[in-house]
């Protein structure tokens, strides 16, 4: 790995990579943008062209420490603002992001291999969004009061303190904006660790966050690896929350090493979600859905549908329906307002989802799409991370292809006979995060959502949210909620206080 140190002190700068100029992105602590005090780096590389485009800081346990000093000793300040007050910060970052919306666009897909339009209507769109959202929730946020006969109940929300927020690589801002916004407008500062393999849109950011003038502290932001860099944050002793979104093992590493220190914690898993098809759904609008709830961001989201039910009696003219619309999808170039899907992660995730599709076959499946990389894709995005839409048939539903997380443009088909046998074939898996119910009968979808383990189920849409309503899962799949008052109590303890009238 290249070393060398750049120490220019400048703010993240953003090049084009076809320049041949390569940004050092930098950590942000106490209003500076600085690079590791180590001086190494790690290589940002682009999922779909295989090549250099950023640096980051290779932060340890001493970046760690400064970050977490900086939010400390911001935090007074900053926590006894009024609600008011902080929520026209929010609203100050919205306003700058959103100027800045189209860069967030450009950089997210650069960084994760997806389409430009989905950076575009998701991940910049949601980002601002979320920053919006949450200063009008926290305006309006009103504390309990309980009457007694005798006397009157206060419930009064204080900042927990320093809130330690590791997001990760799918949707980078997206996830970080929906984190930050809410332990800032409850006055909590924050420390925060984004994926090594997605740092672009971080940094961009802080770097808004520091044109707006936000105090010096109130805001940290430490690149590094999960092993080094996240496991040095979440076992801090100055740090006392930490909110996590990323795979399930590493979430019980996360949770581990929170525990020791009893620090207030939030994990939102990974998912091997079910998407139930009954014989009476609307065949045209159930198809479209299902291939988006499947392979949304190349696979790579938590929620999507990899596990697809499909009633007996439809079976054969959904899977041919269904095949037509996944081979029709244009995979290629990330840039390209037309492409439908982009490139996976990294090569080693590559590796991970190719490997699960030979052990798909092992275990007796049968690949009817998909399953090699895509053909035509032009010569500079031959060492990109490529893997065309995947159909797999003919596997147990409790074989390991059809039951753990692959993460990846990769679905199994399974029919079904009845009710029953839908929500039993939901249920046999370690996650319980999402899923769907397409049918016409509302009554029985949501007769059959309410029998799946799972935190979130969708009826005839998918992926359709209202940010004041819970998020998250059981199971594998989390602890915690996170959205609209669940999430501003989460960045805030509940304290009772009990006035006696006599």
């Amino acid at each position: 790995m290249d070393e060398e140190c750049c120490d220019s002190g400048c703010k993240p700068c953003v090049l084009d990579p076809e320049d041949g100029d390569i940004p050092d992105l930098l950590n942000y602590i106490s209003g500076e943008f600085l690079p590791a005090r180590c001086e190494e780096w790690l290589n940002d590389l682009s999922p779909a062209t295989g090549m250099r485009i950023a640096r980051v800081p290779k932060s340890n346990v001493d970046d760690v420490n400064s970050a977490v000093a900086a939010a400390r000793k911001a935090l007074p300040e900053w926590s006894s603002l009024s609600h008011a007050q902080r929520a026209d910060w929010l609203d100050k970052i919205a306003n700058a992001l959103e100027e800045r919306c189209e860069e967030v666009a450009q950089l997210e897909s650069l960084d994760t291999g997806k389409p430009i339009s989905l950076a575009r209507n998701v991940d910049a769109a949601r980002s601002v969004t979320n920053f919006r959202f949450f200063a009008e929730e926290v305006r309006n946020f009103t504390a309990e009061t309980f009457d007694m006969e005798n006397a009157t109940n206060h419930v009064v929300y204080k900042p927990v303190g320093v809130a330690g927020l590791i997001t990760p690589w799918n949707l980078p801002l997206y996830l970080l904006s929906w984190k930050v916004a809410p332990a800032l407008a409850m006055g909590n500062t924050v420390v925060a660790k984004p994926s090594e393999m997605t740092p672009m849109t971080a940094s961009l950011l802080a770097e808004i966050i520091d044109d707006v003038g936000l105090p010096s502290g109130v805001f940290n932001l430490v690149h590094g690896h999960g092993e080094e860099t996240g496991a040095a944050l979440t076992s801090h002793s100055g740090v006392d929350l930490i909110s996590f979104t990323g795979g399930t093992a590493t979430g019980a590493k996360v949770a581990s090493s929170a525990a020791s220190s009893f620090k207030k914690l939030s994990l939102e898993l990974g998912g091997k979600n079910a998407t139930i098809v009954c014989a009476d759904a609307d065949m045209e609008k159930t198809v479209a859905g299902v291939v988006r709830a499947g392979f949304l961001n190349q696979g790579q989201v938590c929620l999507c549908g990899s596990r697809i039910l499909i009633e007996e009696s439809i079976y054969d003219d959904f899977v041919s329906r269904f095949l037509t619309a996944v081979e029709a999808m244009k995979i290629g170039d990330p840039a390209d307002p037309e492409t439908d899907l982009g490139a996976l992660i990294s090569a080693d995730h590559l590796d991970k989802v190719s490997g699960y599709i030979s052990l798909a076959e092992e275990e007796g499946g049968v690949i009817l799409t998909g399953g090699i990389t895509p053909e035509g894709i032009p010569k500079q995005f031959e060492n990109g991370n490529w893997l065309s839409p995947t159909v797999i048939d003919g596997l147990s539903p409790n074989s390991r292809c059809a039951t753990e997380e692959i993460f990846g443009p990769v679905v199994s088909i399974h029919a079904f006979s009845d009710e029953i046998e839908a929500i039993e074939i939901a249920n046999a898996t370690q996650y319980g995060l999402a899923g769907s119910v397409w049918t016409a009968d509302l009554d029985k979808g949501k007769r059959i959502a309410q029998e799946i383990d799972t935190g979130m189920v969708w009826v005839n849409t998918w992926l359709h949210r209202d940010l004041r309503v819970p998020f998250g899962g059981v199971k594998h799949s989390g602890v915690g909620r996170e959205g609209g008052r669940w999430s501003l109590s989460f960045y805030s303890h509940a304290v009772n206080i009990c006035i006696h009238n006599d």
